[in-house]
């Protein structure tokens, strides 16, 4: 366990967060931004070195490892208020020791600003009943809570992702708004495909973002969700790009929709993006000023940053994500990305989900591969890419599993395949 530090809390201090979400948990983490002492959200089930090694450079006034410790901590702070910054997230790690998302502690003003975004793009109101899936160390799902609570609005909290669990927390709390990732929807709909599906007329909004989202999963969540309801967000630990209506979507399959207001949007030519946005949505990565400044660059518009993901925009300002930099396979020379096949692919009949990765090739540098769940068969597979890729995008195997490996964000830890 942690040393206990018992000295008070200032403006501008760190305490990393290591106990399981829960109304406590958000209520902490409420009061600590009004206090502008910045929590750091973890995954509770982090092992000791995995711990040290992300806090390392961090410098947390305290960690808080037990319920009795969060207590102790709520009763310590103010009665929760404007927060005057954004929790310090912690980037996914993939480029080595994740780095945390540093807001800096806001003037009133810009803290205004920075909650009233939220809350005028996604209507949160009194009114509002938001139904929480995902881990609350999780930047999507503790912002939409923070957002529900800061209108007056209240949480359902049902515990570890359960289909049978959530479809009772629908039908017994008529919950407004929801956030997801695909791998929810699509365990949801599974259930509601053996049991029948419940009364999903109290939902306003449901979000999902985290990861591509199968188009068969897509359509049908379209189909479930009231009418004009569901939406698509793209963003990342660092900052939030675009939102986008799934009316939108079907009009243009694939994208991930417009900048959000006060966001512009712009490629480089091999596609790397990149958004300005207002003042109070600046970071930088704490203490470590040379990815800060790789990070970020000047254009006419004001400053933008970049998170490595590449994407392509349509005359009408629709942003069409290829992917991560990070998981671009580079095959004979030629740029593939992942995403981009995916998608494709996600069109075959007898594909409910899938995954492309790279394998080393001693002739082409990386092959192509891809991990399916459904009935299509290679030849299928092999078939429909002849069809719609070019030859250097065309999977060279394809691997069947019975589901794909992913984070509880819905993540496909491509690592894991093809070994």
């Amino acid at each position: 366990m942690a040393p206990v530090d018992h000295r008070a809390l200032t403006a501008g201090d760190r305490v990393a967060l290591l106990v399981p979400g829960s109304h406590a948990y958000v209520d902490a983490v409420w009061r600590l931004l009004t206090a502008g002492v910045f929590p750091i959200p973890l995954d509770p089930r982090l092992t000791q070195s995995e711990r040290d090694r992300i806090l390392a450079g961090l410098d947390p006034a305290r960690q808080i490892t037990s319920e009795a410790e969060l207590d102790a901590l709520r009763a310590g702070l103010p009665e929760p208020g404007l927060p005057l910054g954004r929790p310090m997230h912690c980037t996914s790690g993939t480029t080595g020791v994740p780095k945390g998302v540093w807001s800096g502690l806001l003037a009133p003003a810009d803290a205004e600003a920075l909650w009233g975004e939220e809350r005028d793009l996604w209507g949160f109101t009194a009114d509002d009943v938001n139904l929480v899936l995902s881990p609350l160390y999780h930047s999507a799902p503790l912002r939409f809570g923070l957002g529900t609570l800061l209108a007056g609005g209240r949480l359902v909290i049902p515990g570890p992702f359960d289909p049978a669990a959530v479809t009772e927390a629908i039908e017994r709390e008529r919950p407004t708004t929801m956030f997801c990732v695909p791998t929810h929807l699509q365990r949801l709909i599974a259930h509601w495909d053996e049991v029948g599906v419940p009364d999903l007329s109290s939902f306003r909004l449901v979000a999902h973002a985290g990861a591509p989202c199968p188009v068969e999963v897509k359509r049908r969540l379209i189909s479930l969700f009231p009418a004009g309801s569901t939406w698509e967000f793209y963003g990342a630990t660092e900052g939030q790009f675009t939102a986008c209506r799934s009316e939108e979507w079907l009009e243009r399959p694939g994208t991930v929709g417009r900048a959000r207001l006060g966001r512009s949007l712009s490629t480089d030519a091999d596609g790397t993006l990149w958004c300005t946005v207002p003042d109070f949505a600046r970071f930088t990565y704490y203490g470590d000023p040379d990815k800060t400044a790789a990070a970020w660059r000047r254009t006419p518009e004001g400053a933008a940053f970049s998170v490595g993901d590449a994407g392509r925009i349509d005359e009408d300002g629709y942003l069409f994500l290829d992917g991560r930099r990070i998981d671009l396979i580079i095959t004979g020379g030629v740029n593939v990305y992942p995403t981009e096949v995916e998608q494709v692919l996600g069109e075959c009949p007898g594909v409910e989900d899938v995954a492309v990765y790279a394998v080393p090739d001693p002739d082409w540098g990386q092959r192509v591969c891809a991990a399916v769940v459904g009935s299509a068969s290679s030849a299928d597979l092999d078939a429909f890419a002849r069809e719609h890729l070019a030859p250097p995008k065309r999977p060279k195997e394809y691997a069947h599993l019975a589901e794909l490996p992913r984070t509880l964000t819905g993540k496909v830890l491509r690592g894991e395949l093809g070994g």
